[in-house]
């Protein structure tokens, strides 16, 4: 599965994975099919199916991890920044009332980082930092319209 802006397998998870494609190496060498070793390892033969291939043609250095598919766009110091342009709020960038939305945090990005993210990768960004959305279940009975326009 791909992951939108840099998301993905943590170090761990990648260390894992190599860890298995190890394992199977080895029962290659032994010349074990590859649905024994799927069933053995809990993966899909097809899996197991490209791992020999590359196995086979470039010997256990290619199974090795290659790292992380690609960065995040904003690094954990930019994401510093952000989140104390996002504490400032809404009105402080221009905008007529008090709500950040996806499409508000993404122009902000733009406007202060000059980077481009996806709507979808900006919700992954902002969940991996523990921010979550806050929409209200229910309007308040005592809302009065007048005061929450000004």
């Amino acid at each position: 599965m791909r992951y939108a802006q840099g998301g993905g397998l943590t170090d761990e998870r990648r260390a894992f994975r190599e860890k298995l494609r190890m394992v199977a190496a080895d029962w290659f060498v032994q010349g074990d099919e590859n649905a024994v070793i799927a069933r053995d390892l809990r993966v899909s033969i097809r899996s197991v199916q490209r791992w020999r291939r590359a196995w086979s043609q470039g010997g256990p250095r290619a199974l090795t991890s290659k790292g992380p598919a690609s960065l995040p766009i904003l690094s954990d110091e930019l994401f510093v920044v952000l989140e104390a342009e996002l504490l400032k709020g809404p009105v402080a960038h221009g905008w007529p009332d008090q709500t950040w939305t996806l499409s508000r945090i993404k122009t902000l990005i733009g406007r202060r980082f000059h980077k481009s993210y996806t709507i979808q990768g900006l919700a992954a960004l902002l969940k991996r930092h523990d921010w979550s959305c806050q929409v209200p279940a229910r309007r308040a009975v005592e809302r009065n319209e007048t005061a929450v326009a000004g």
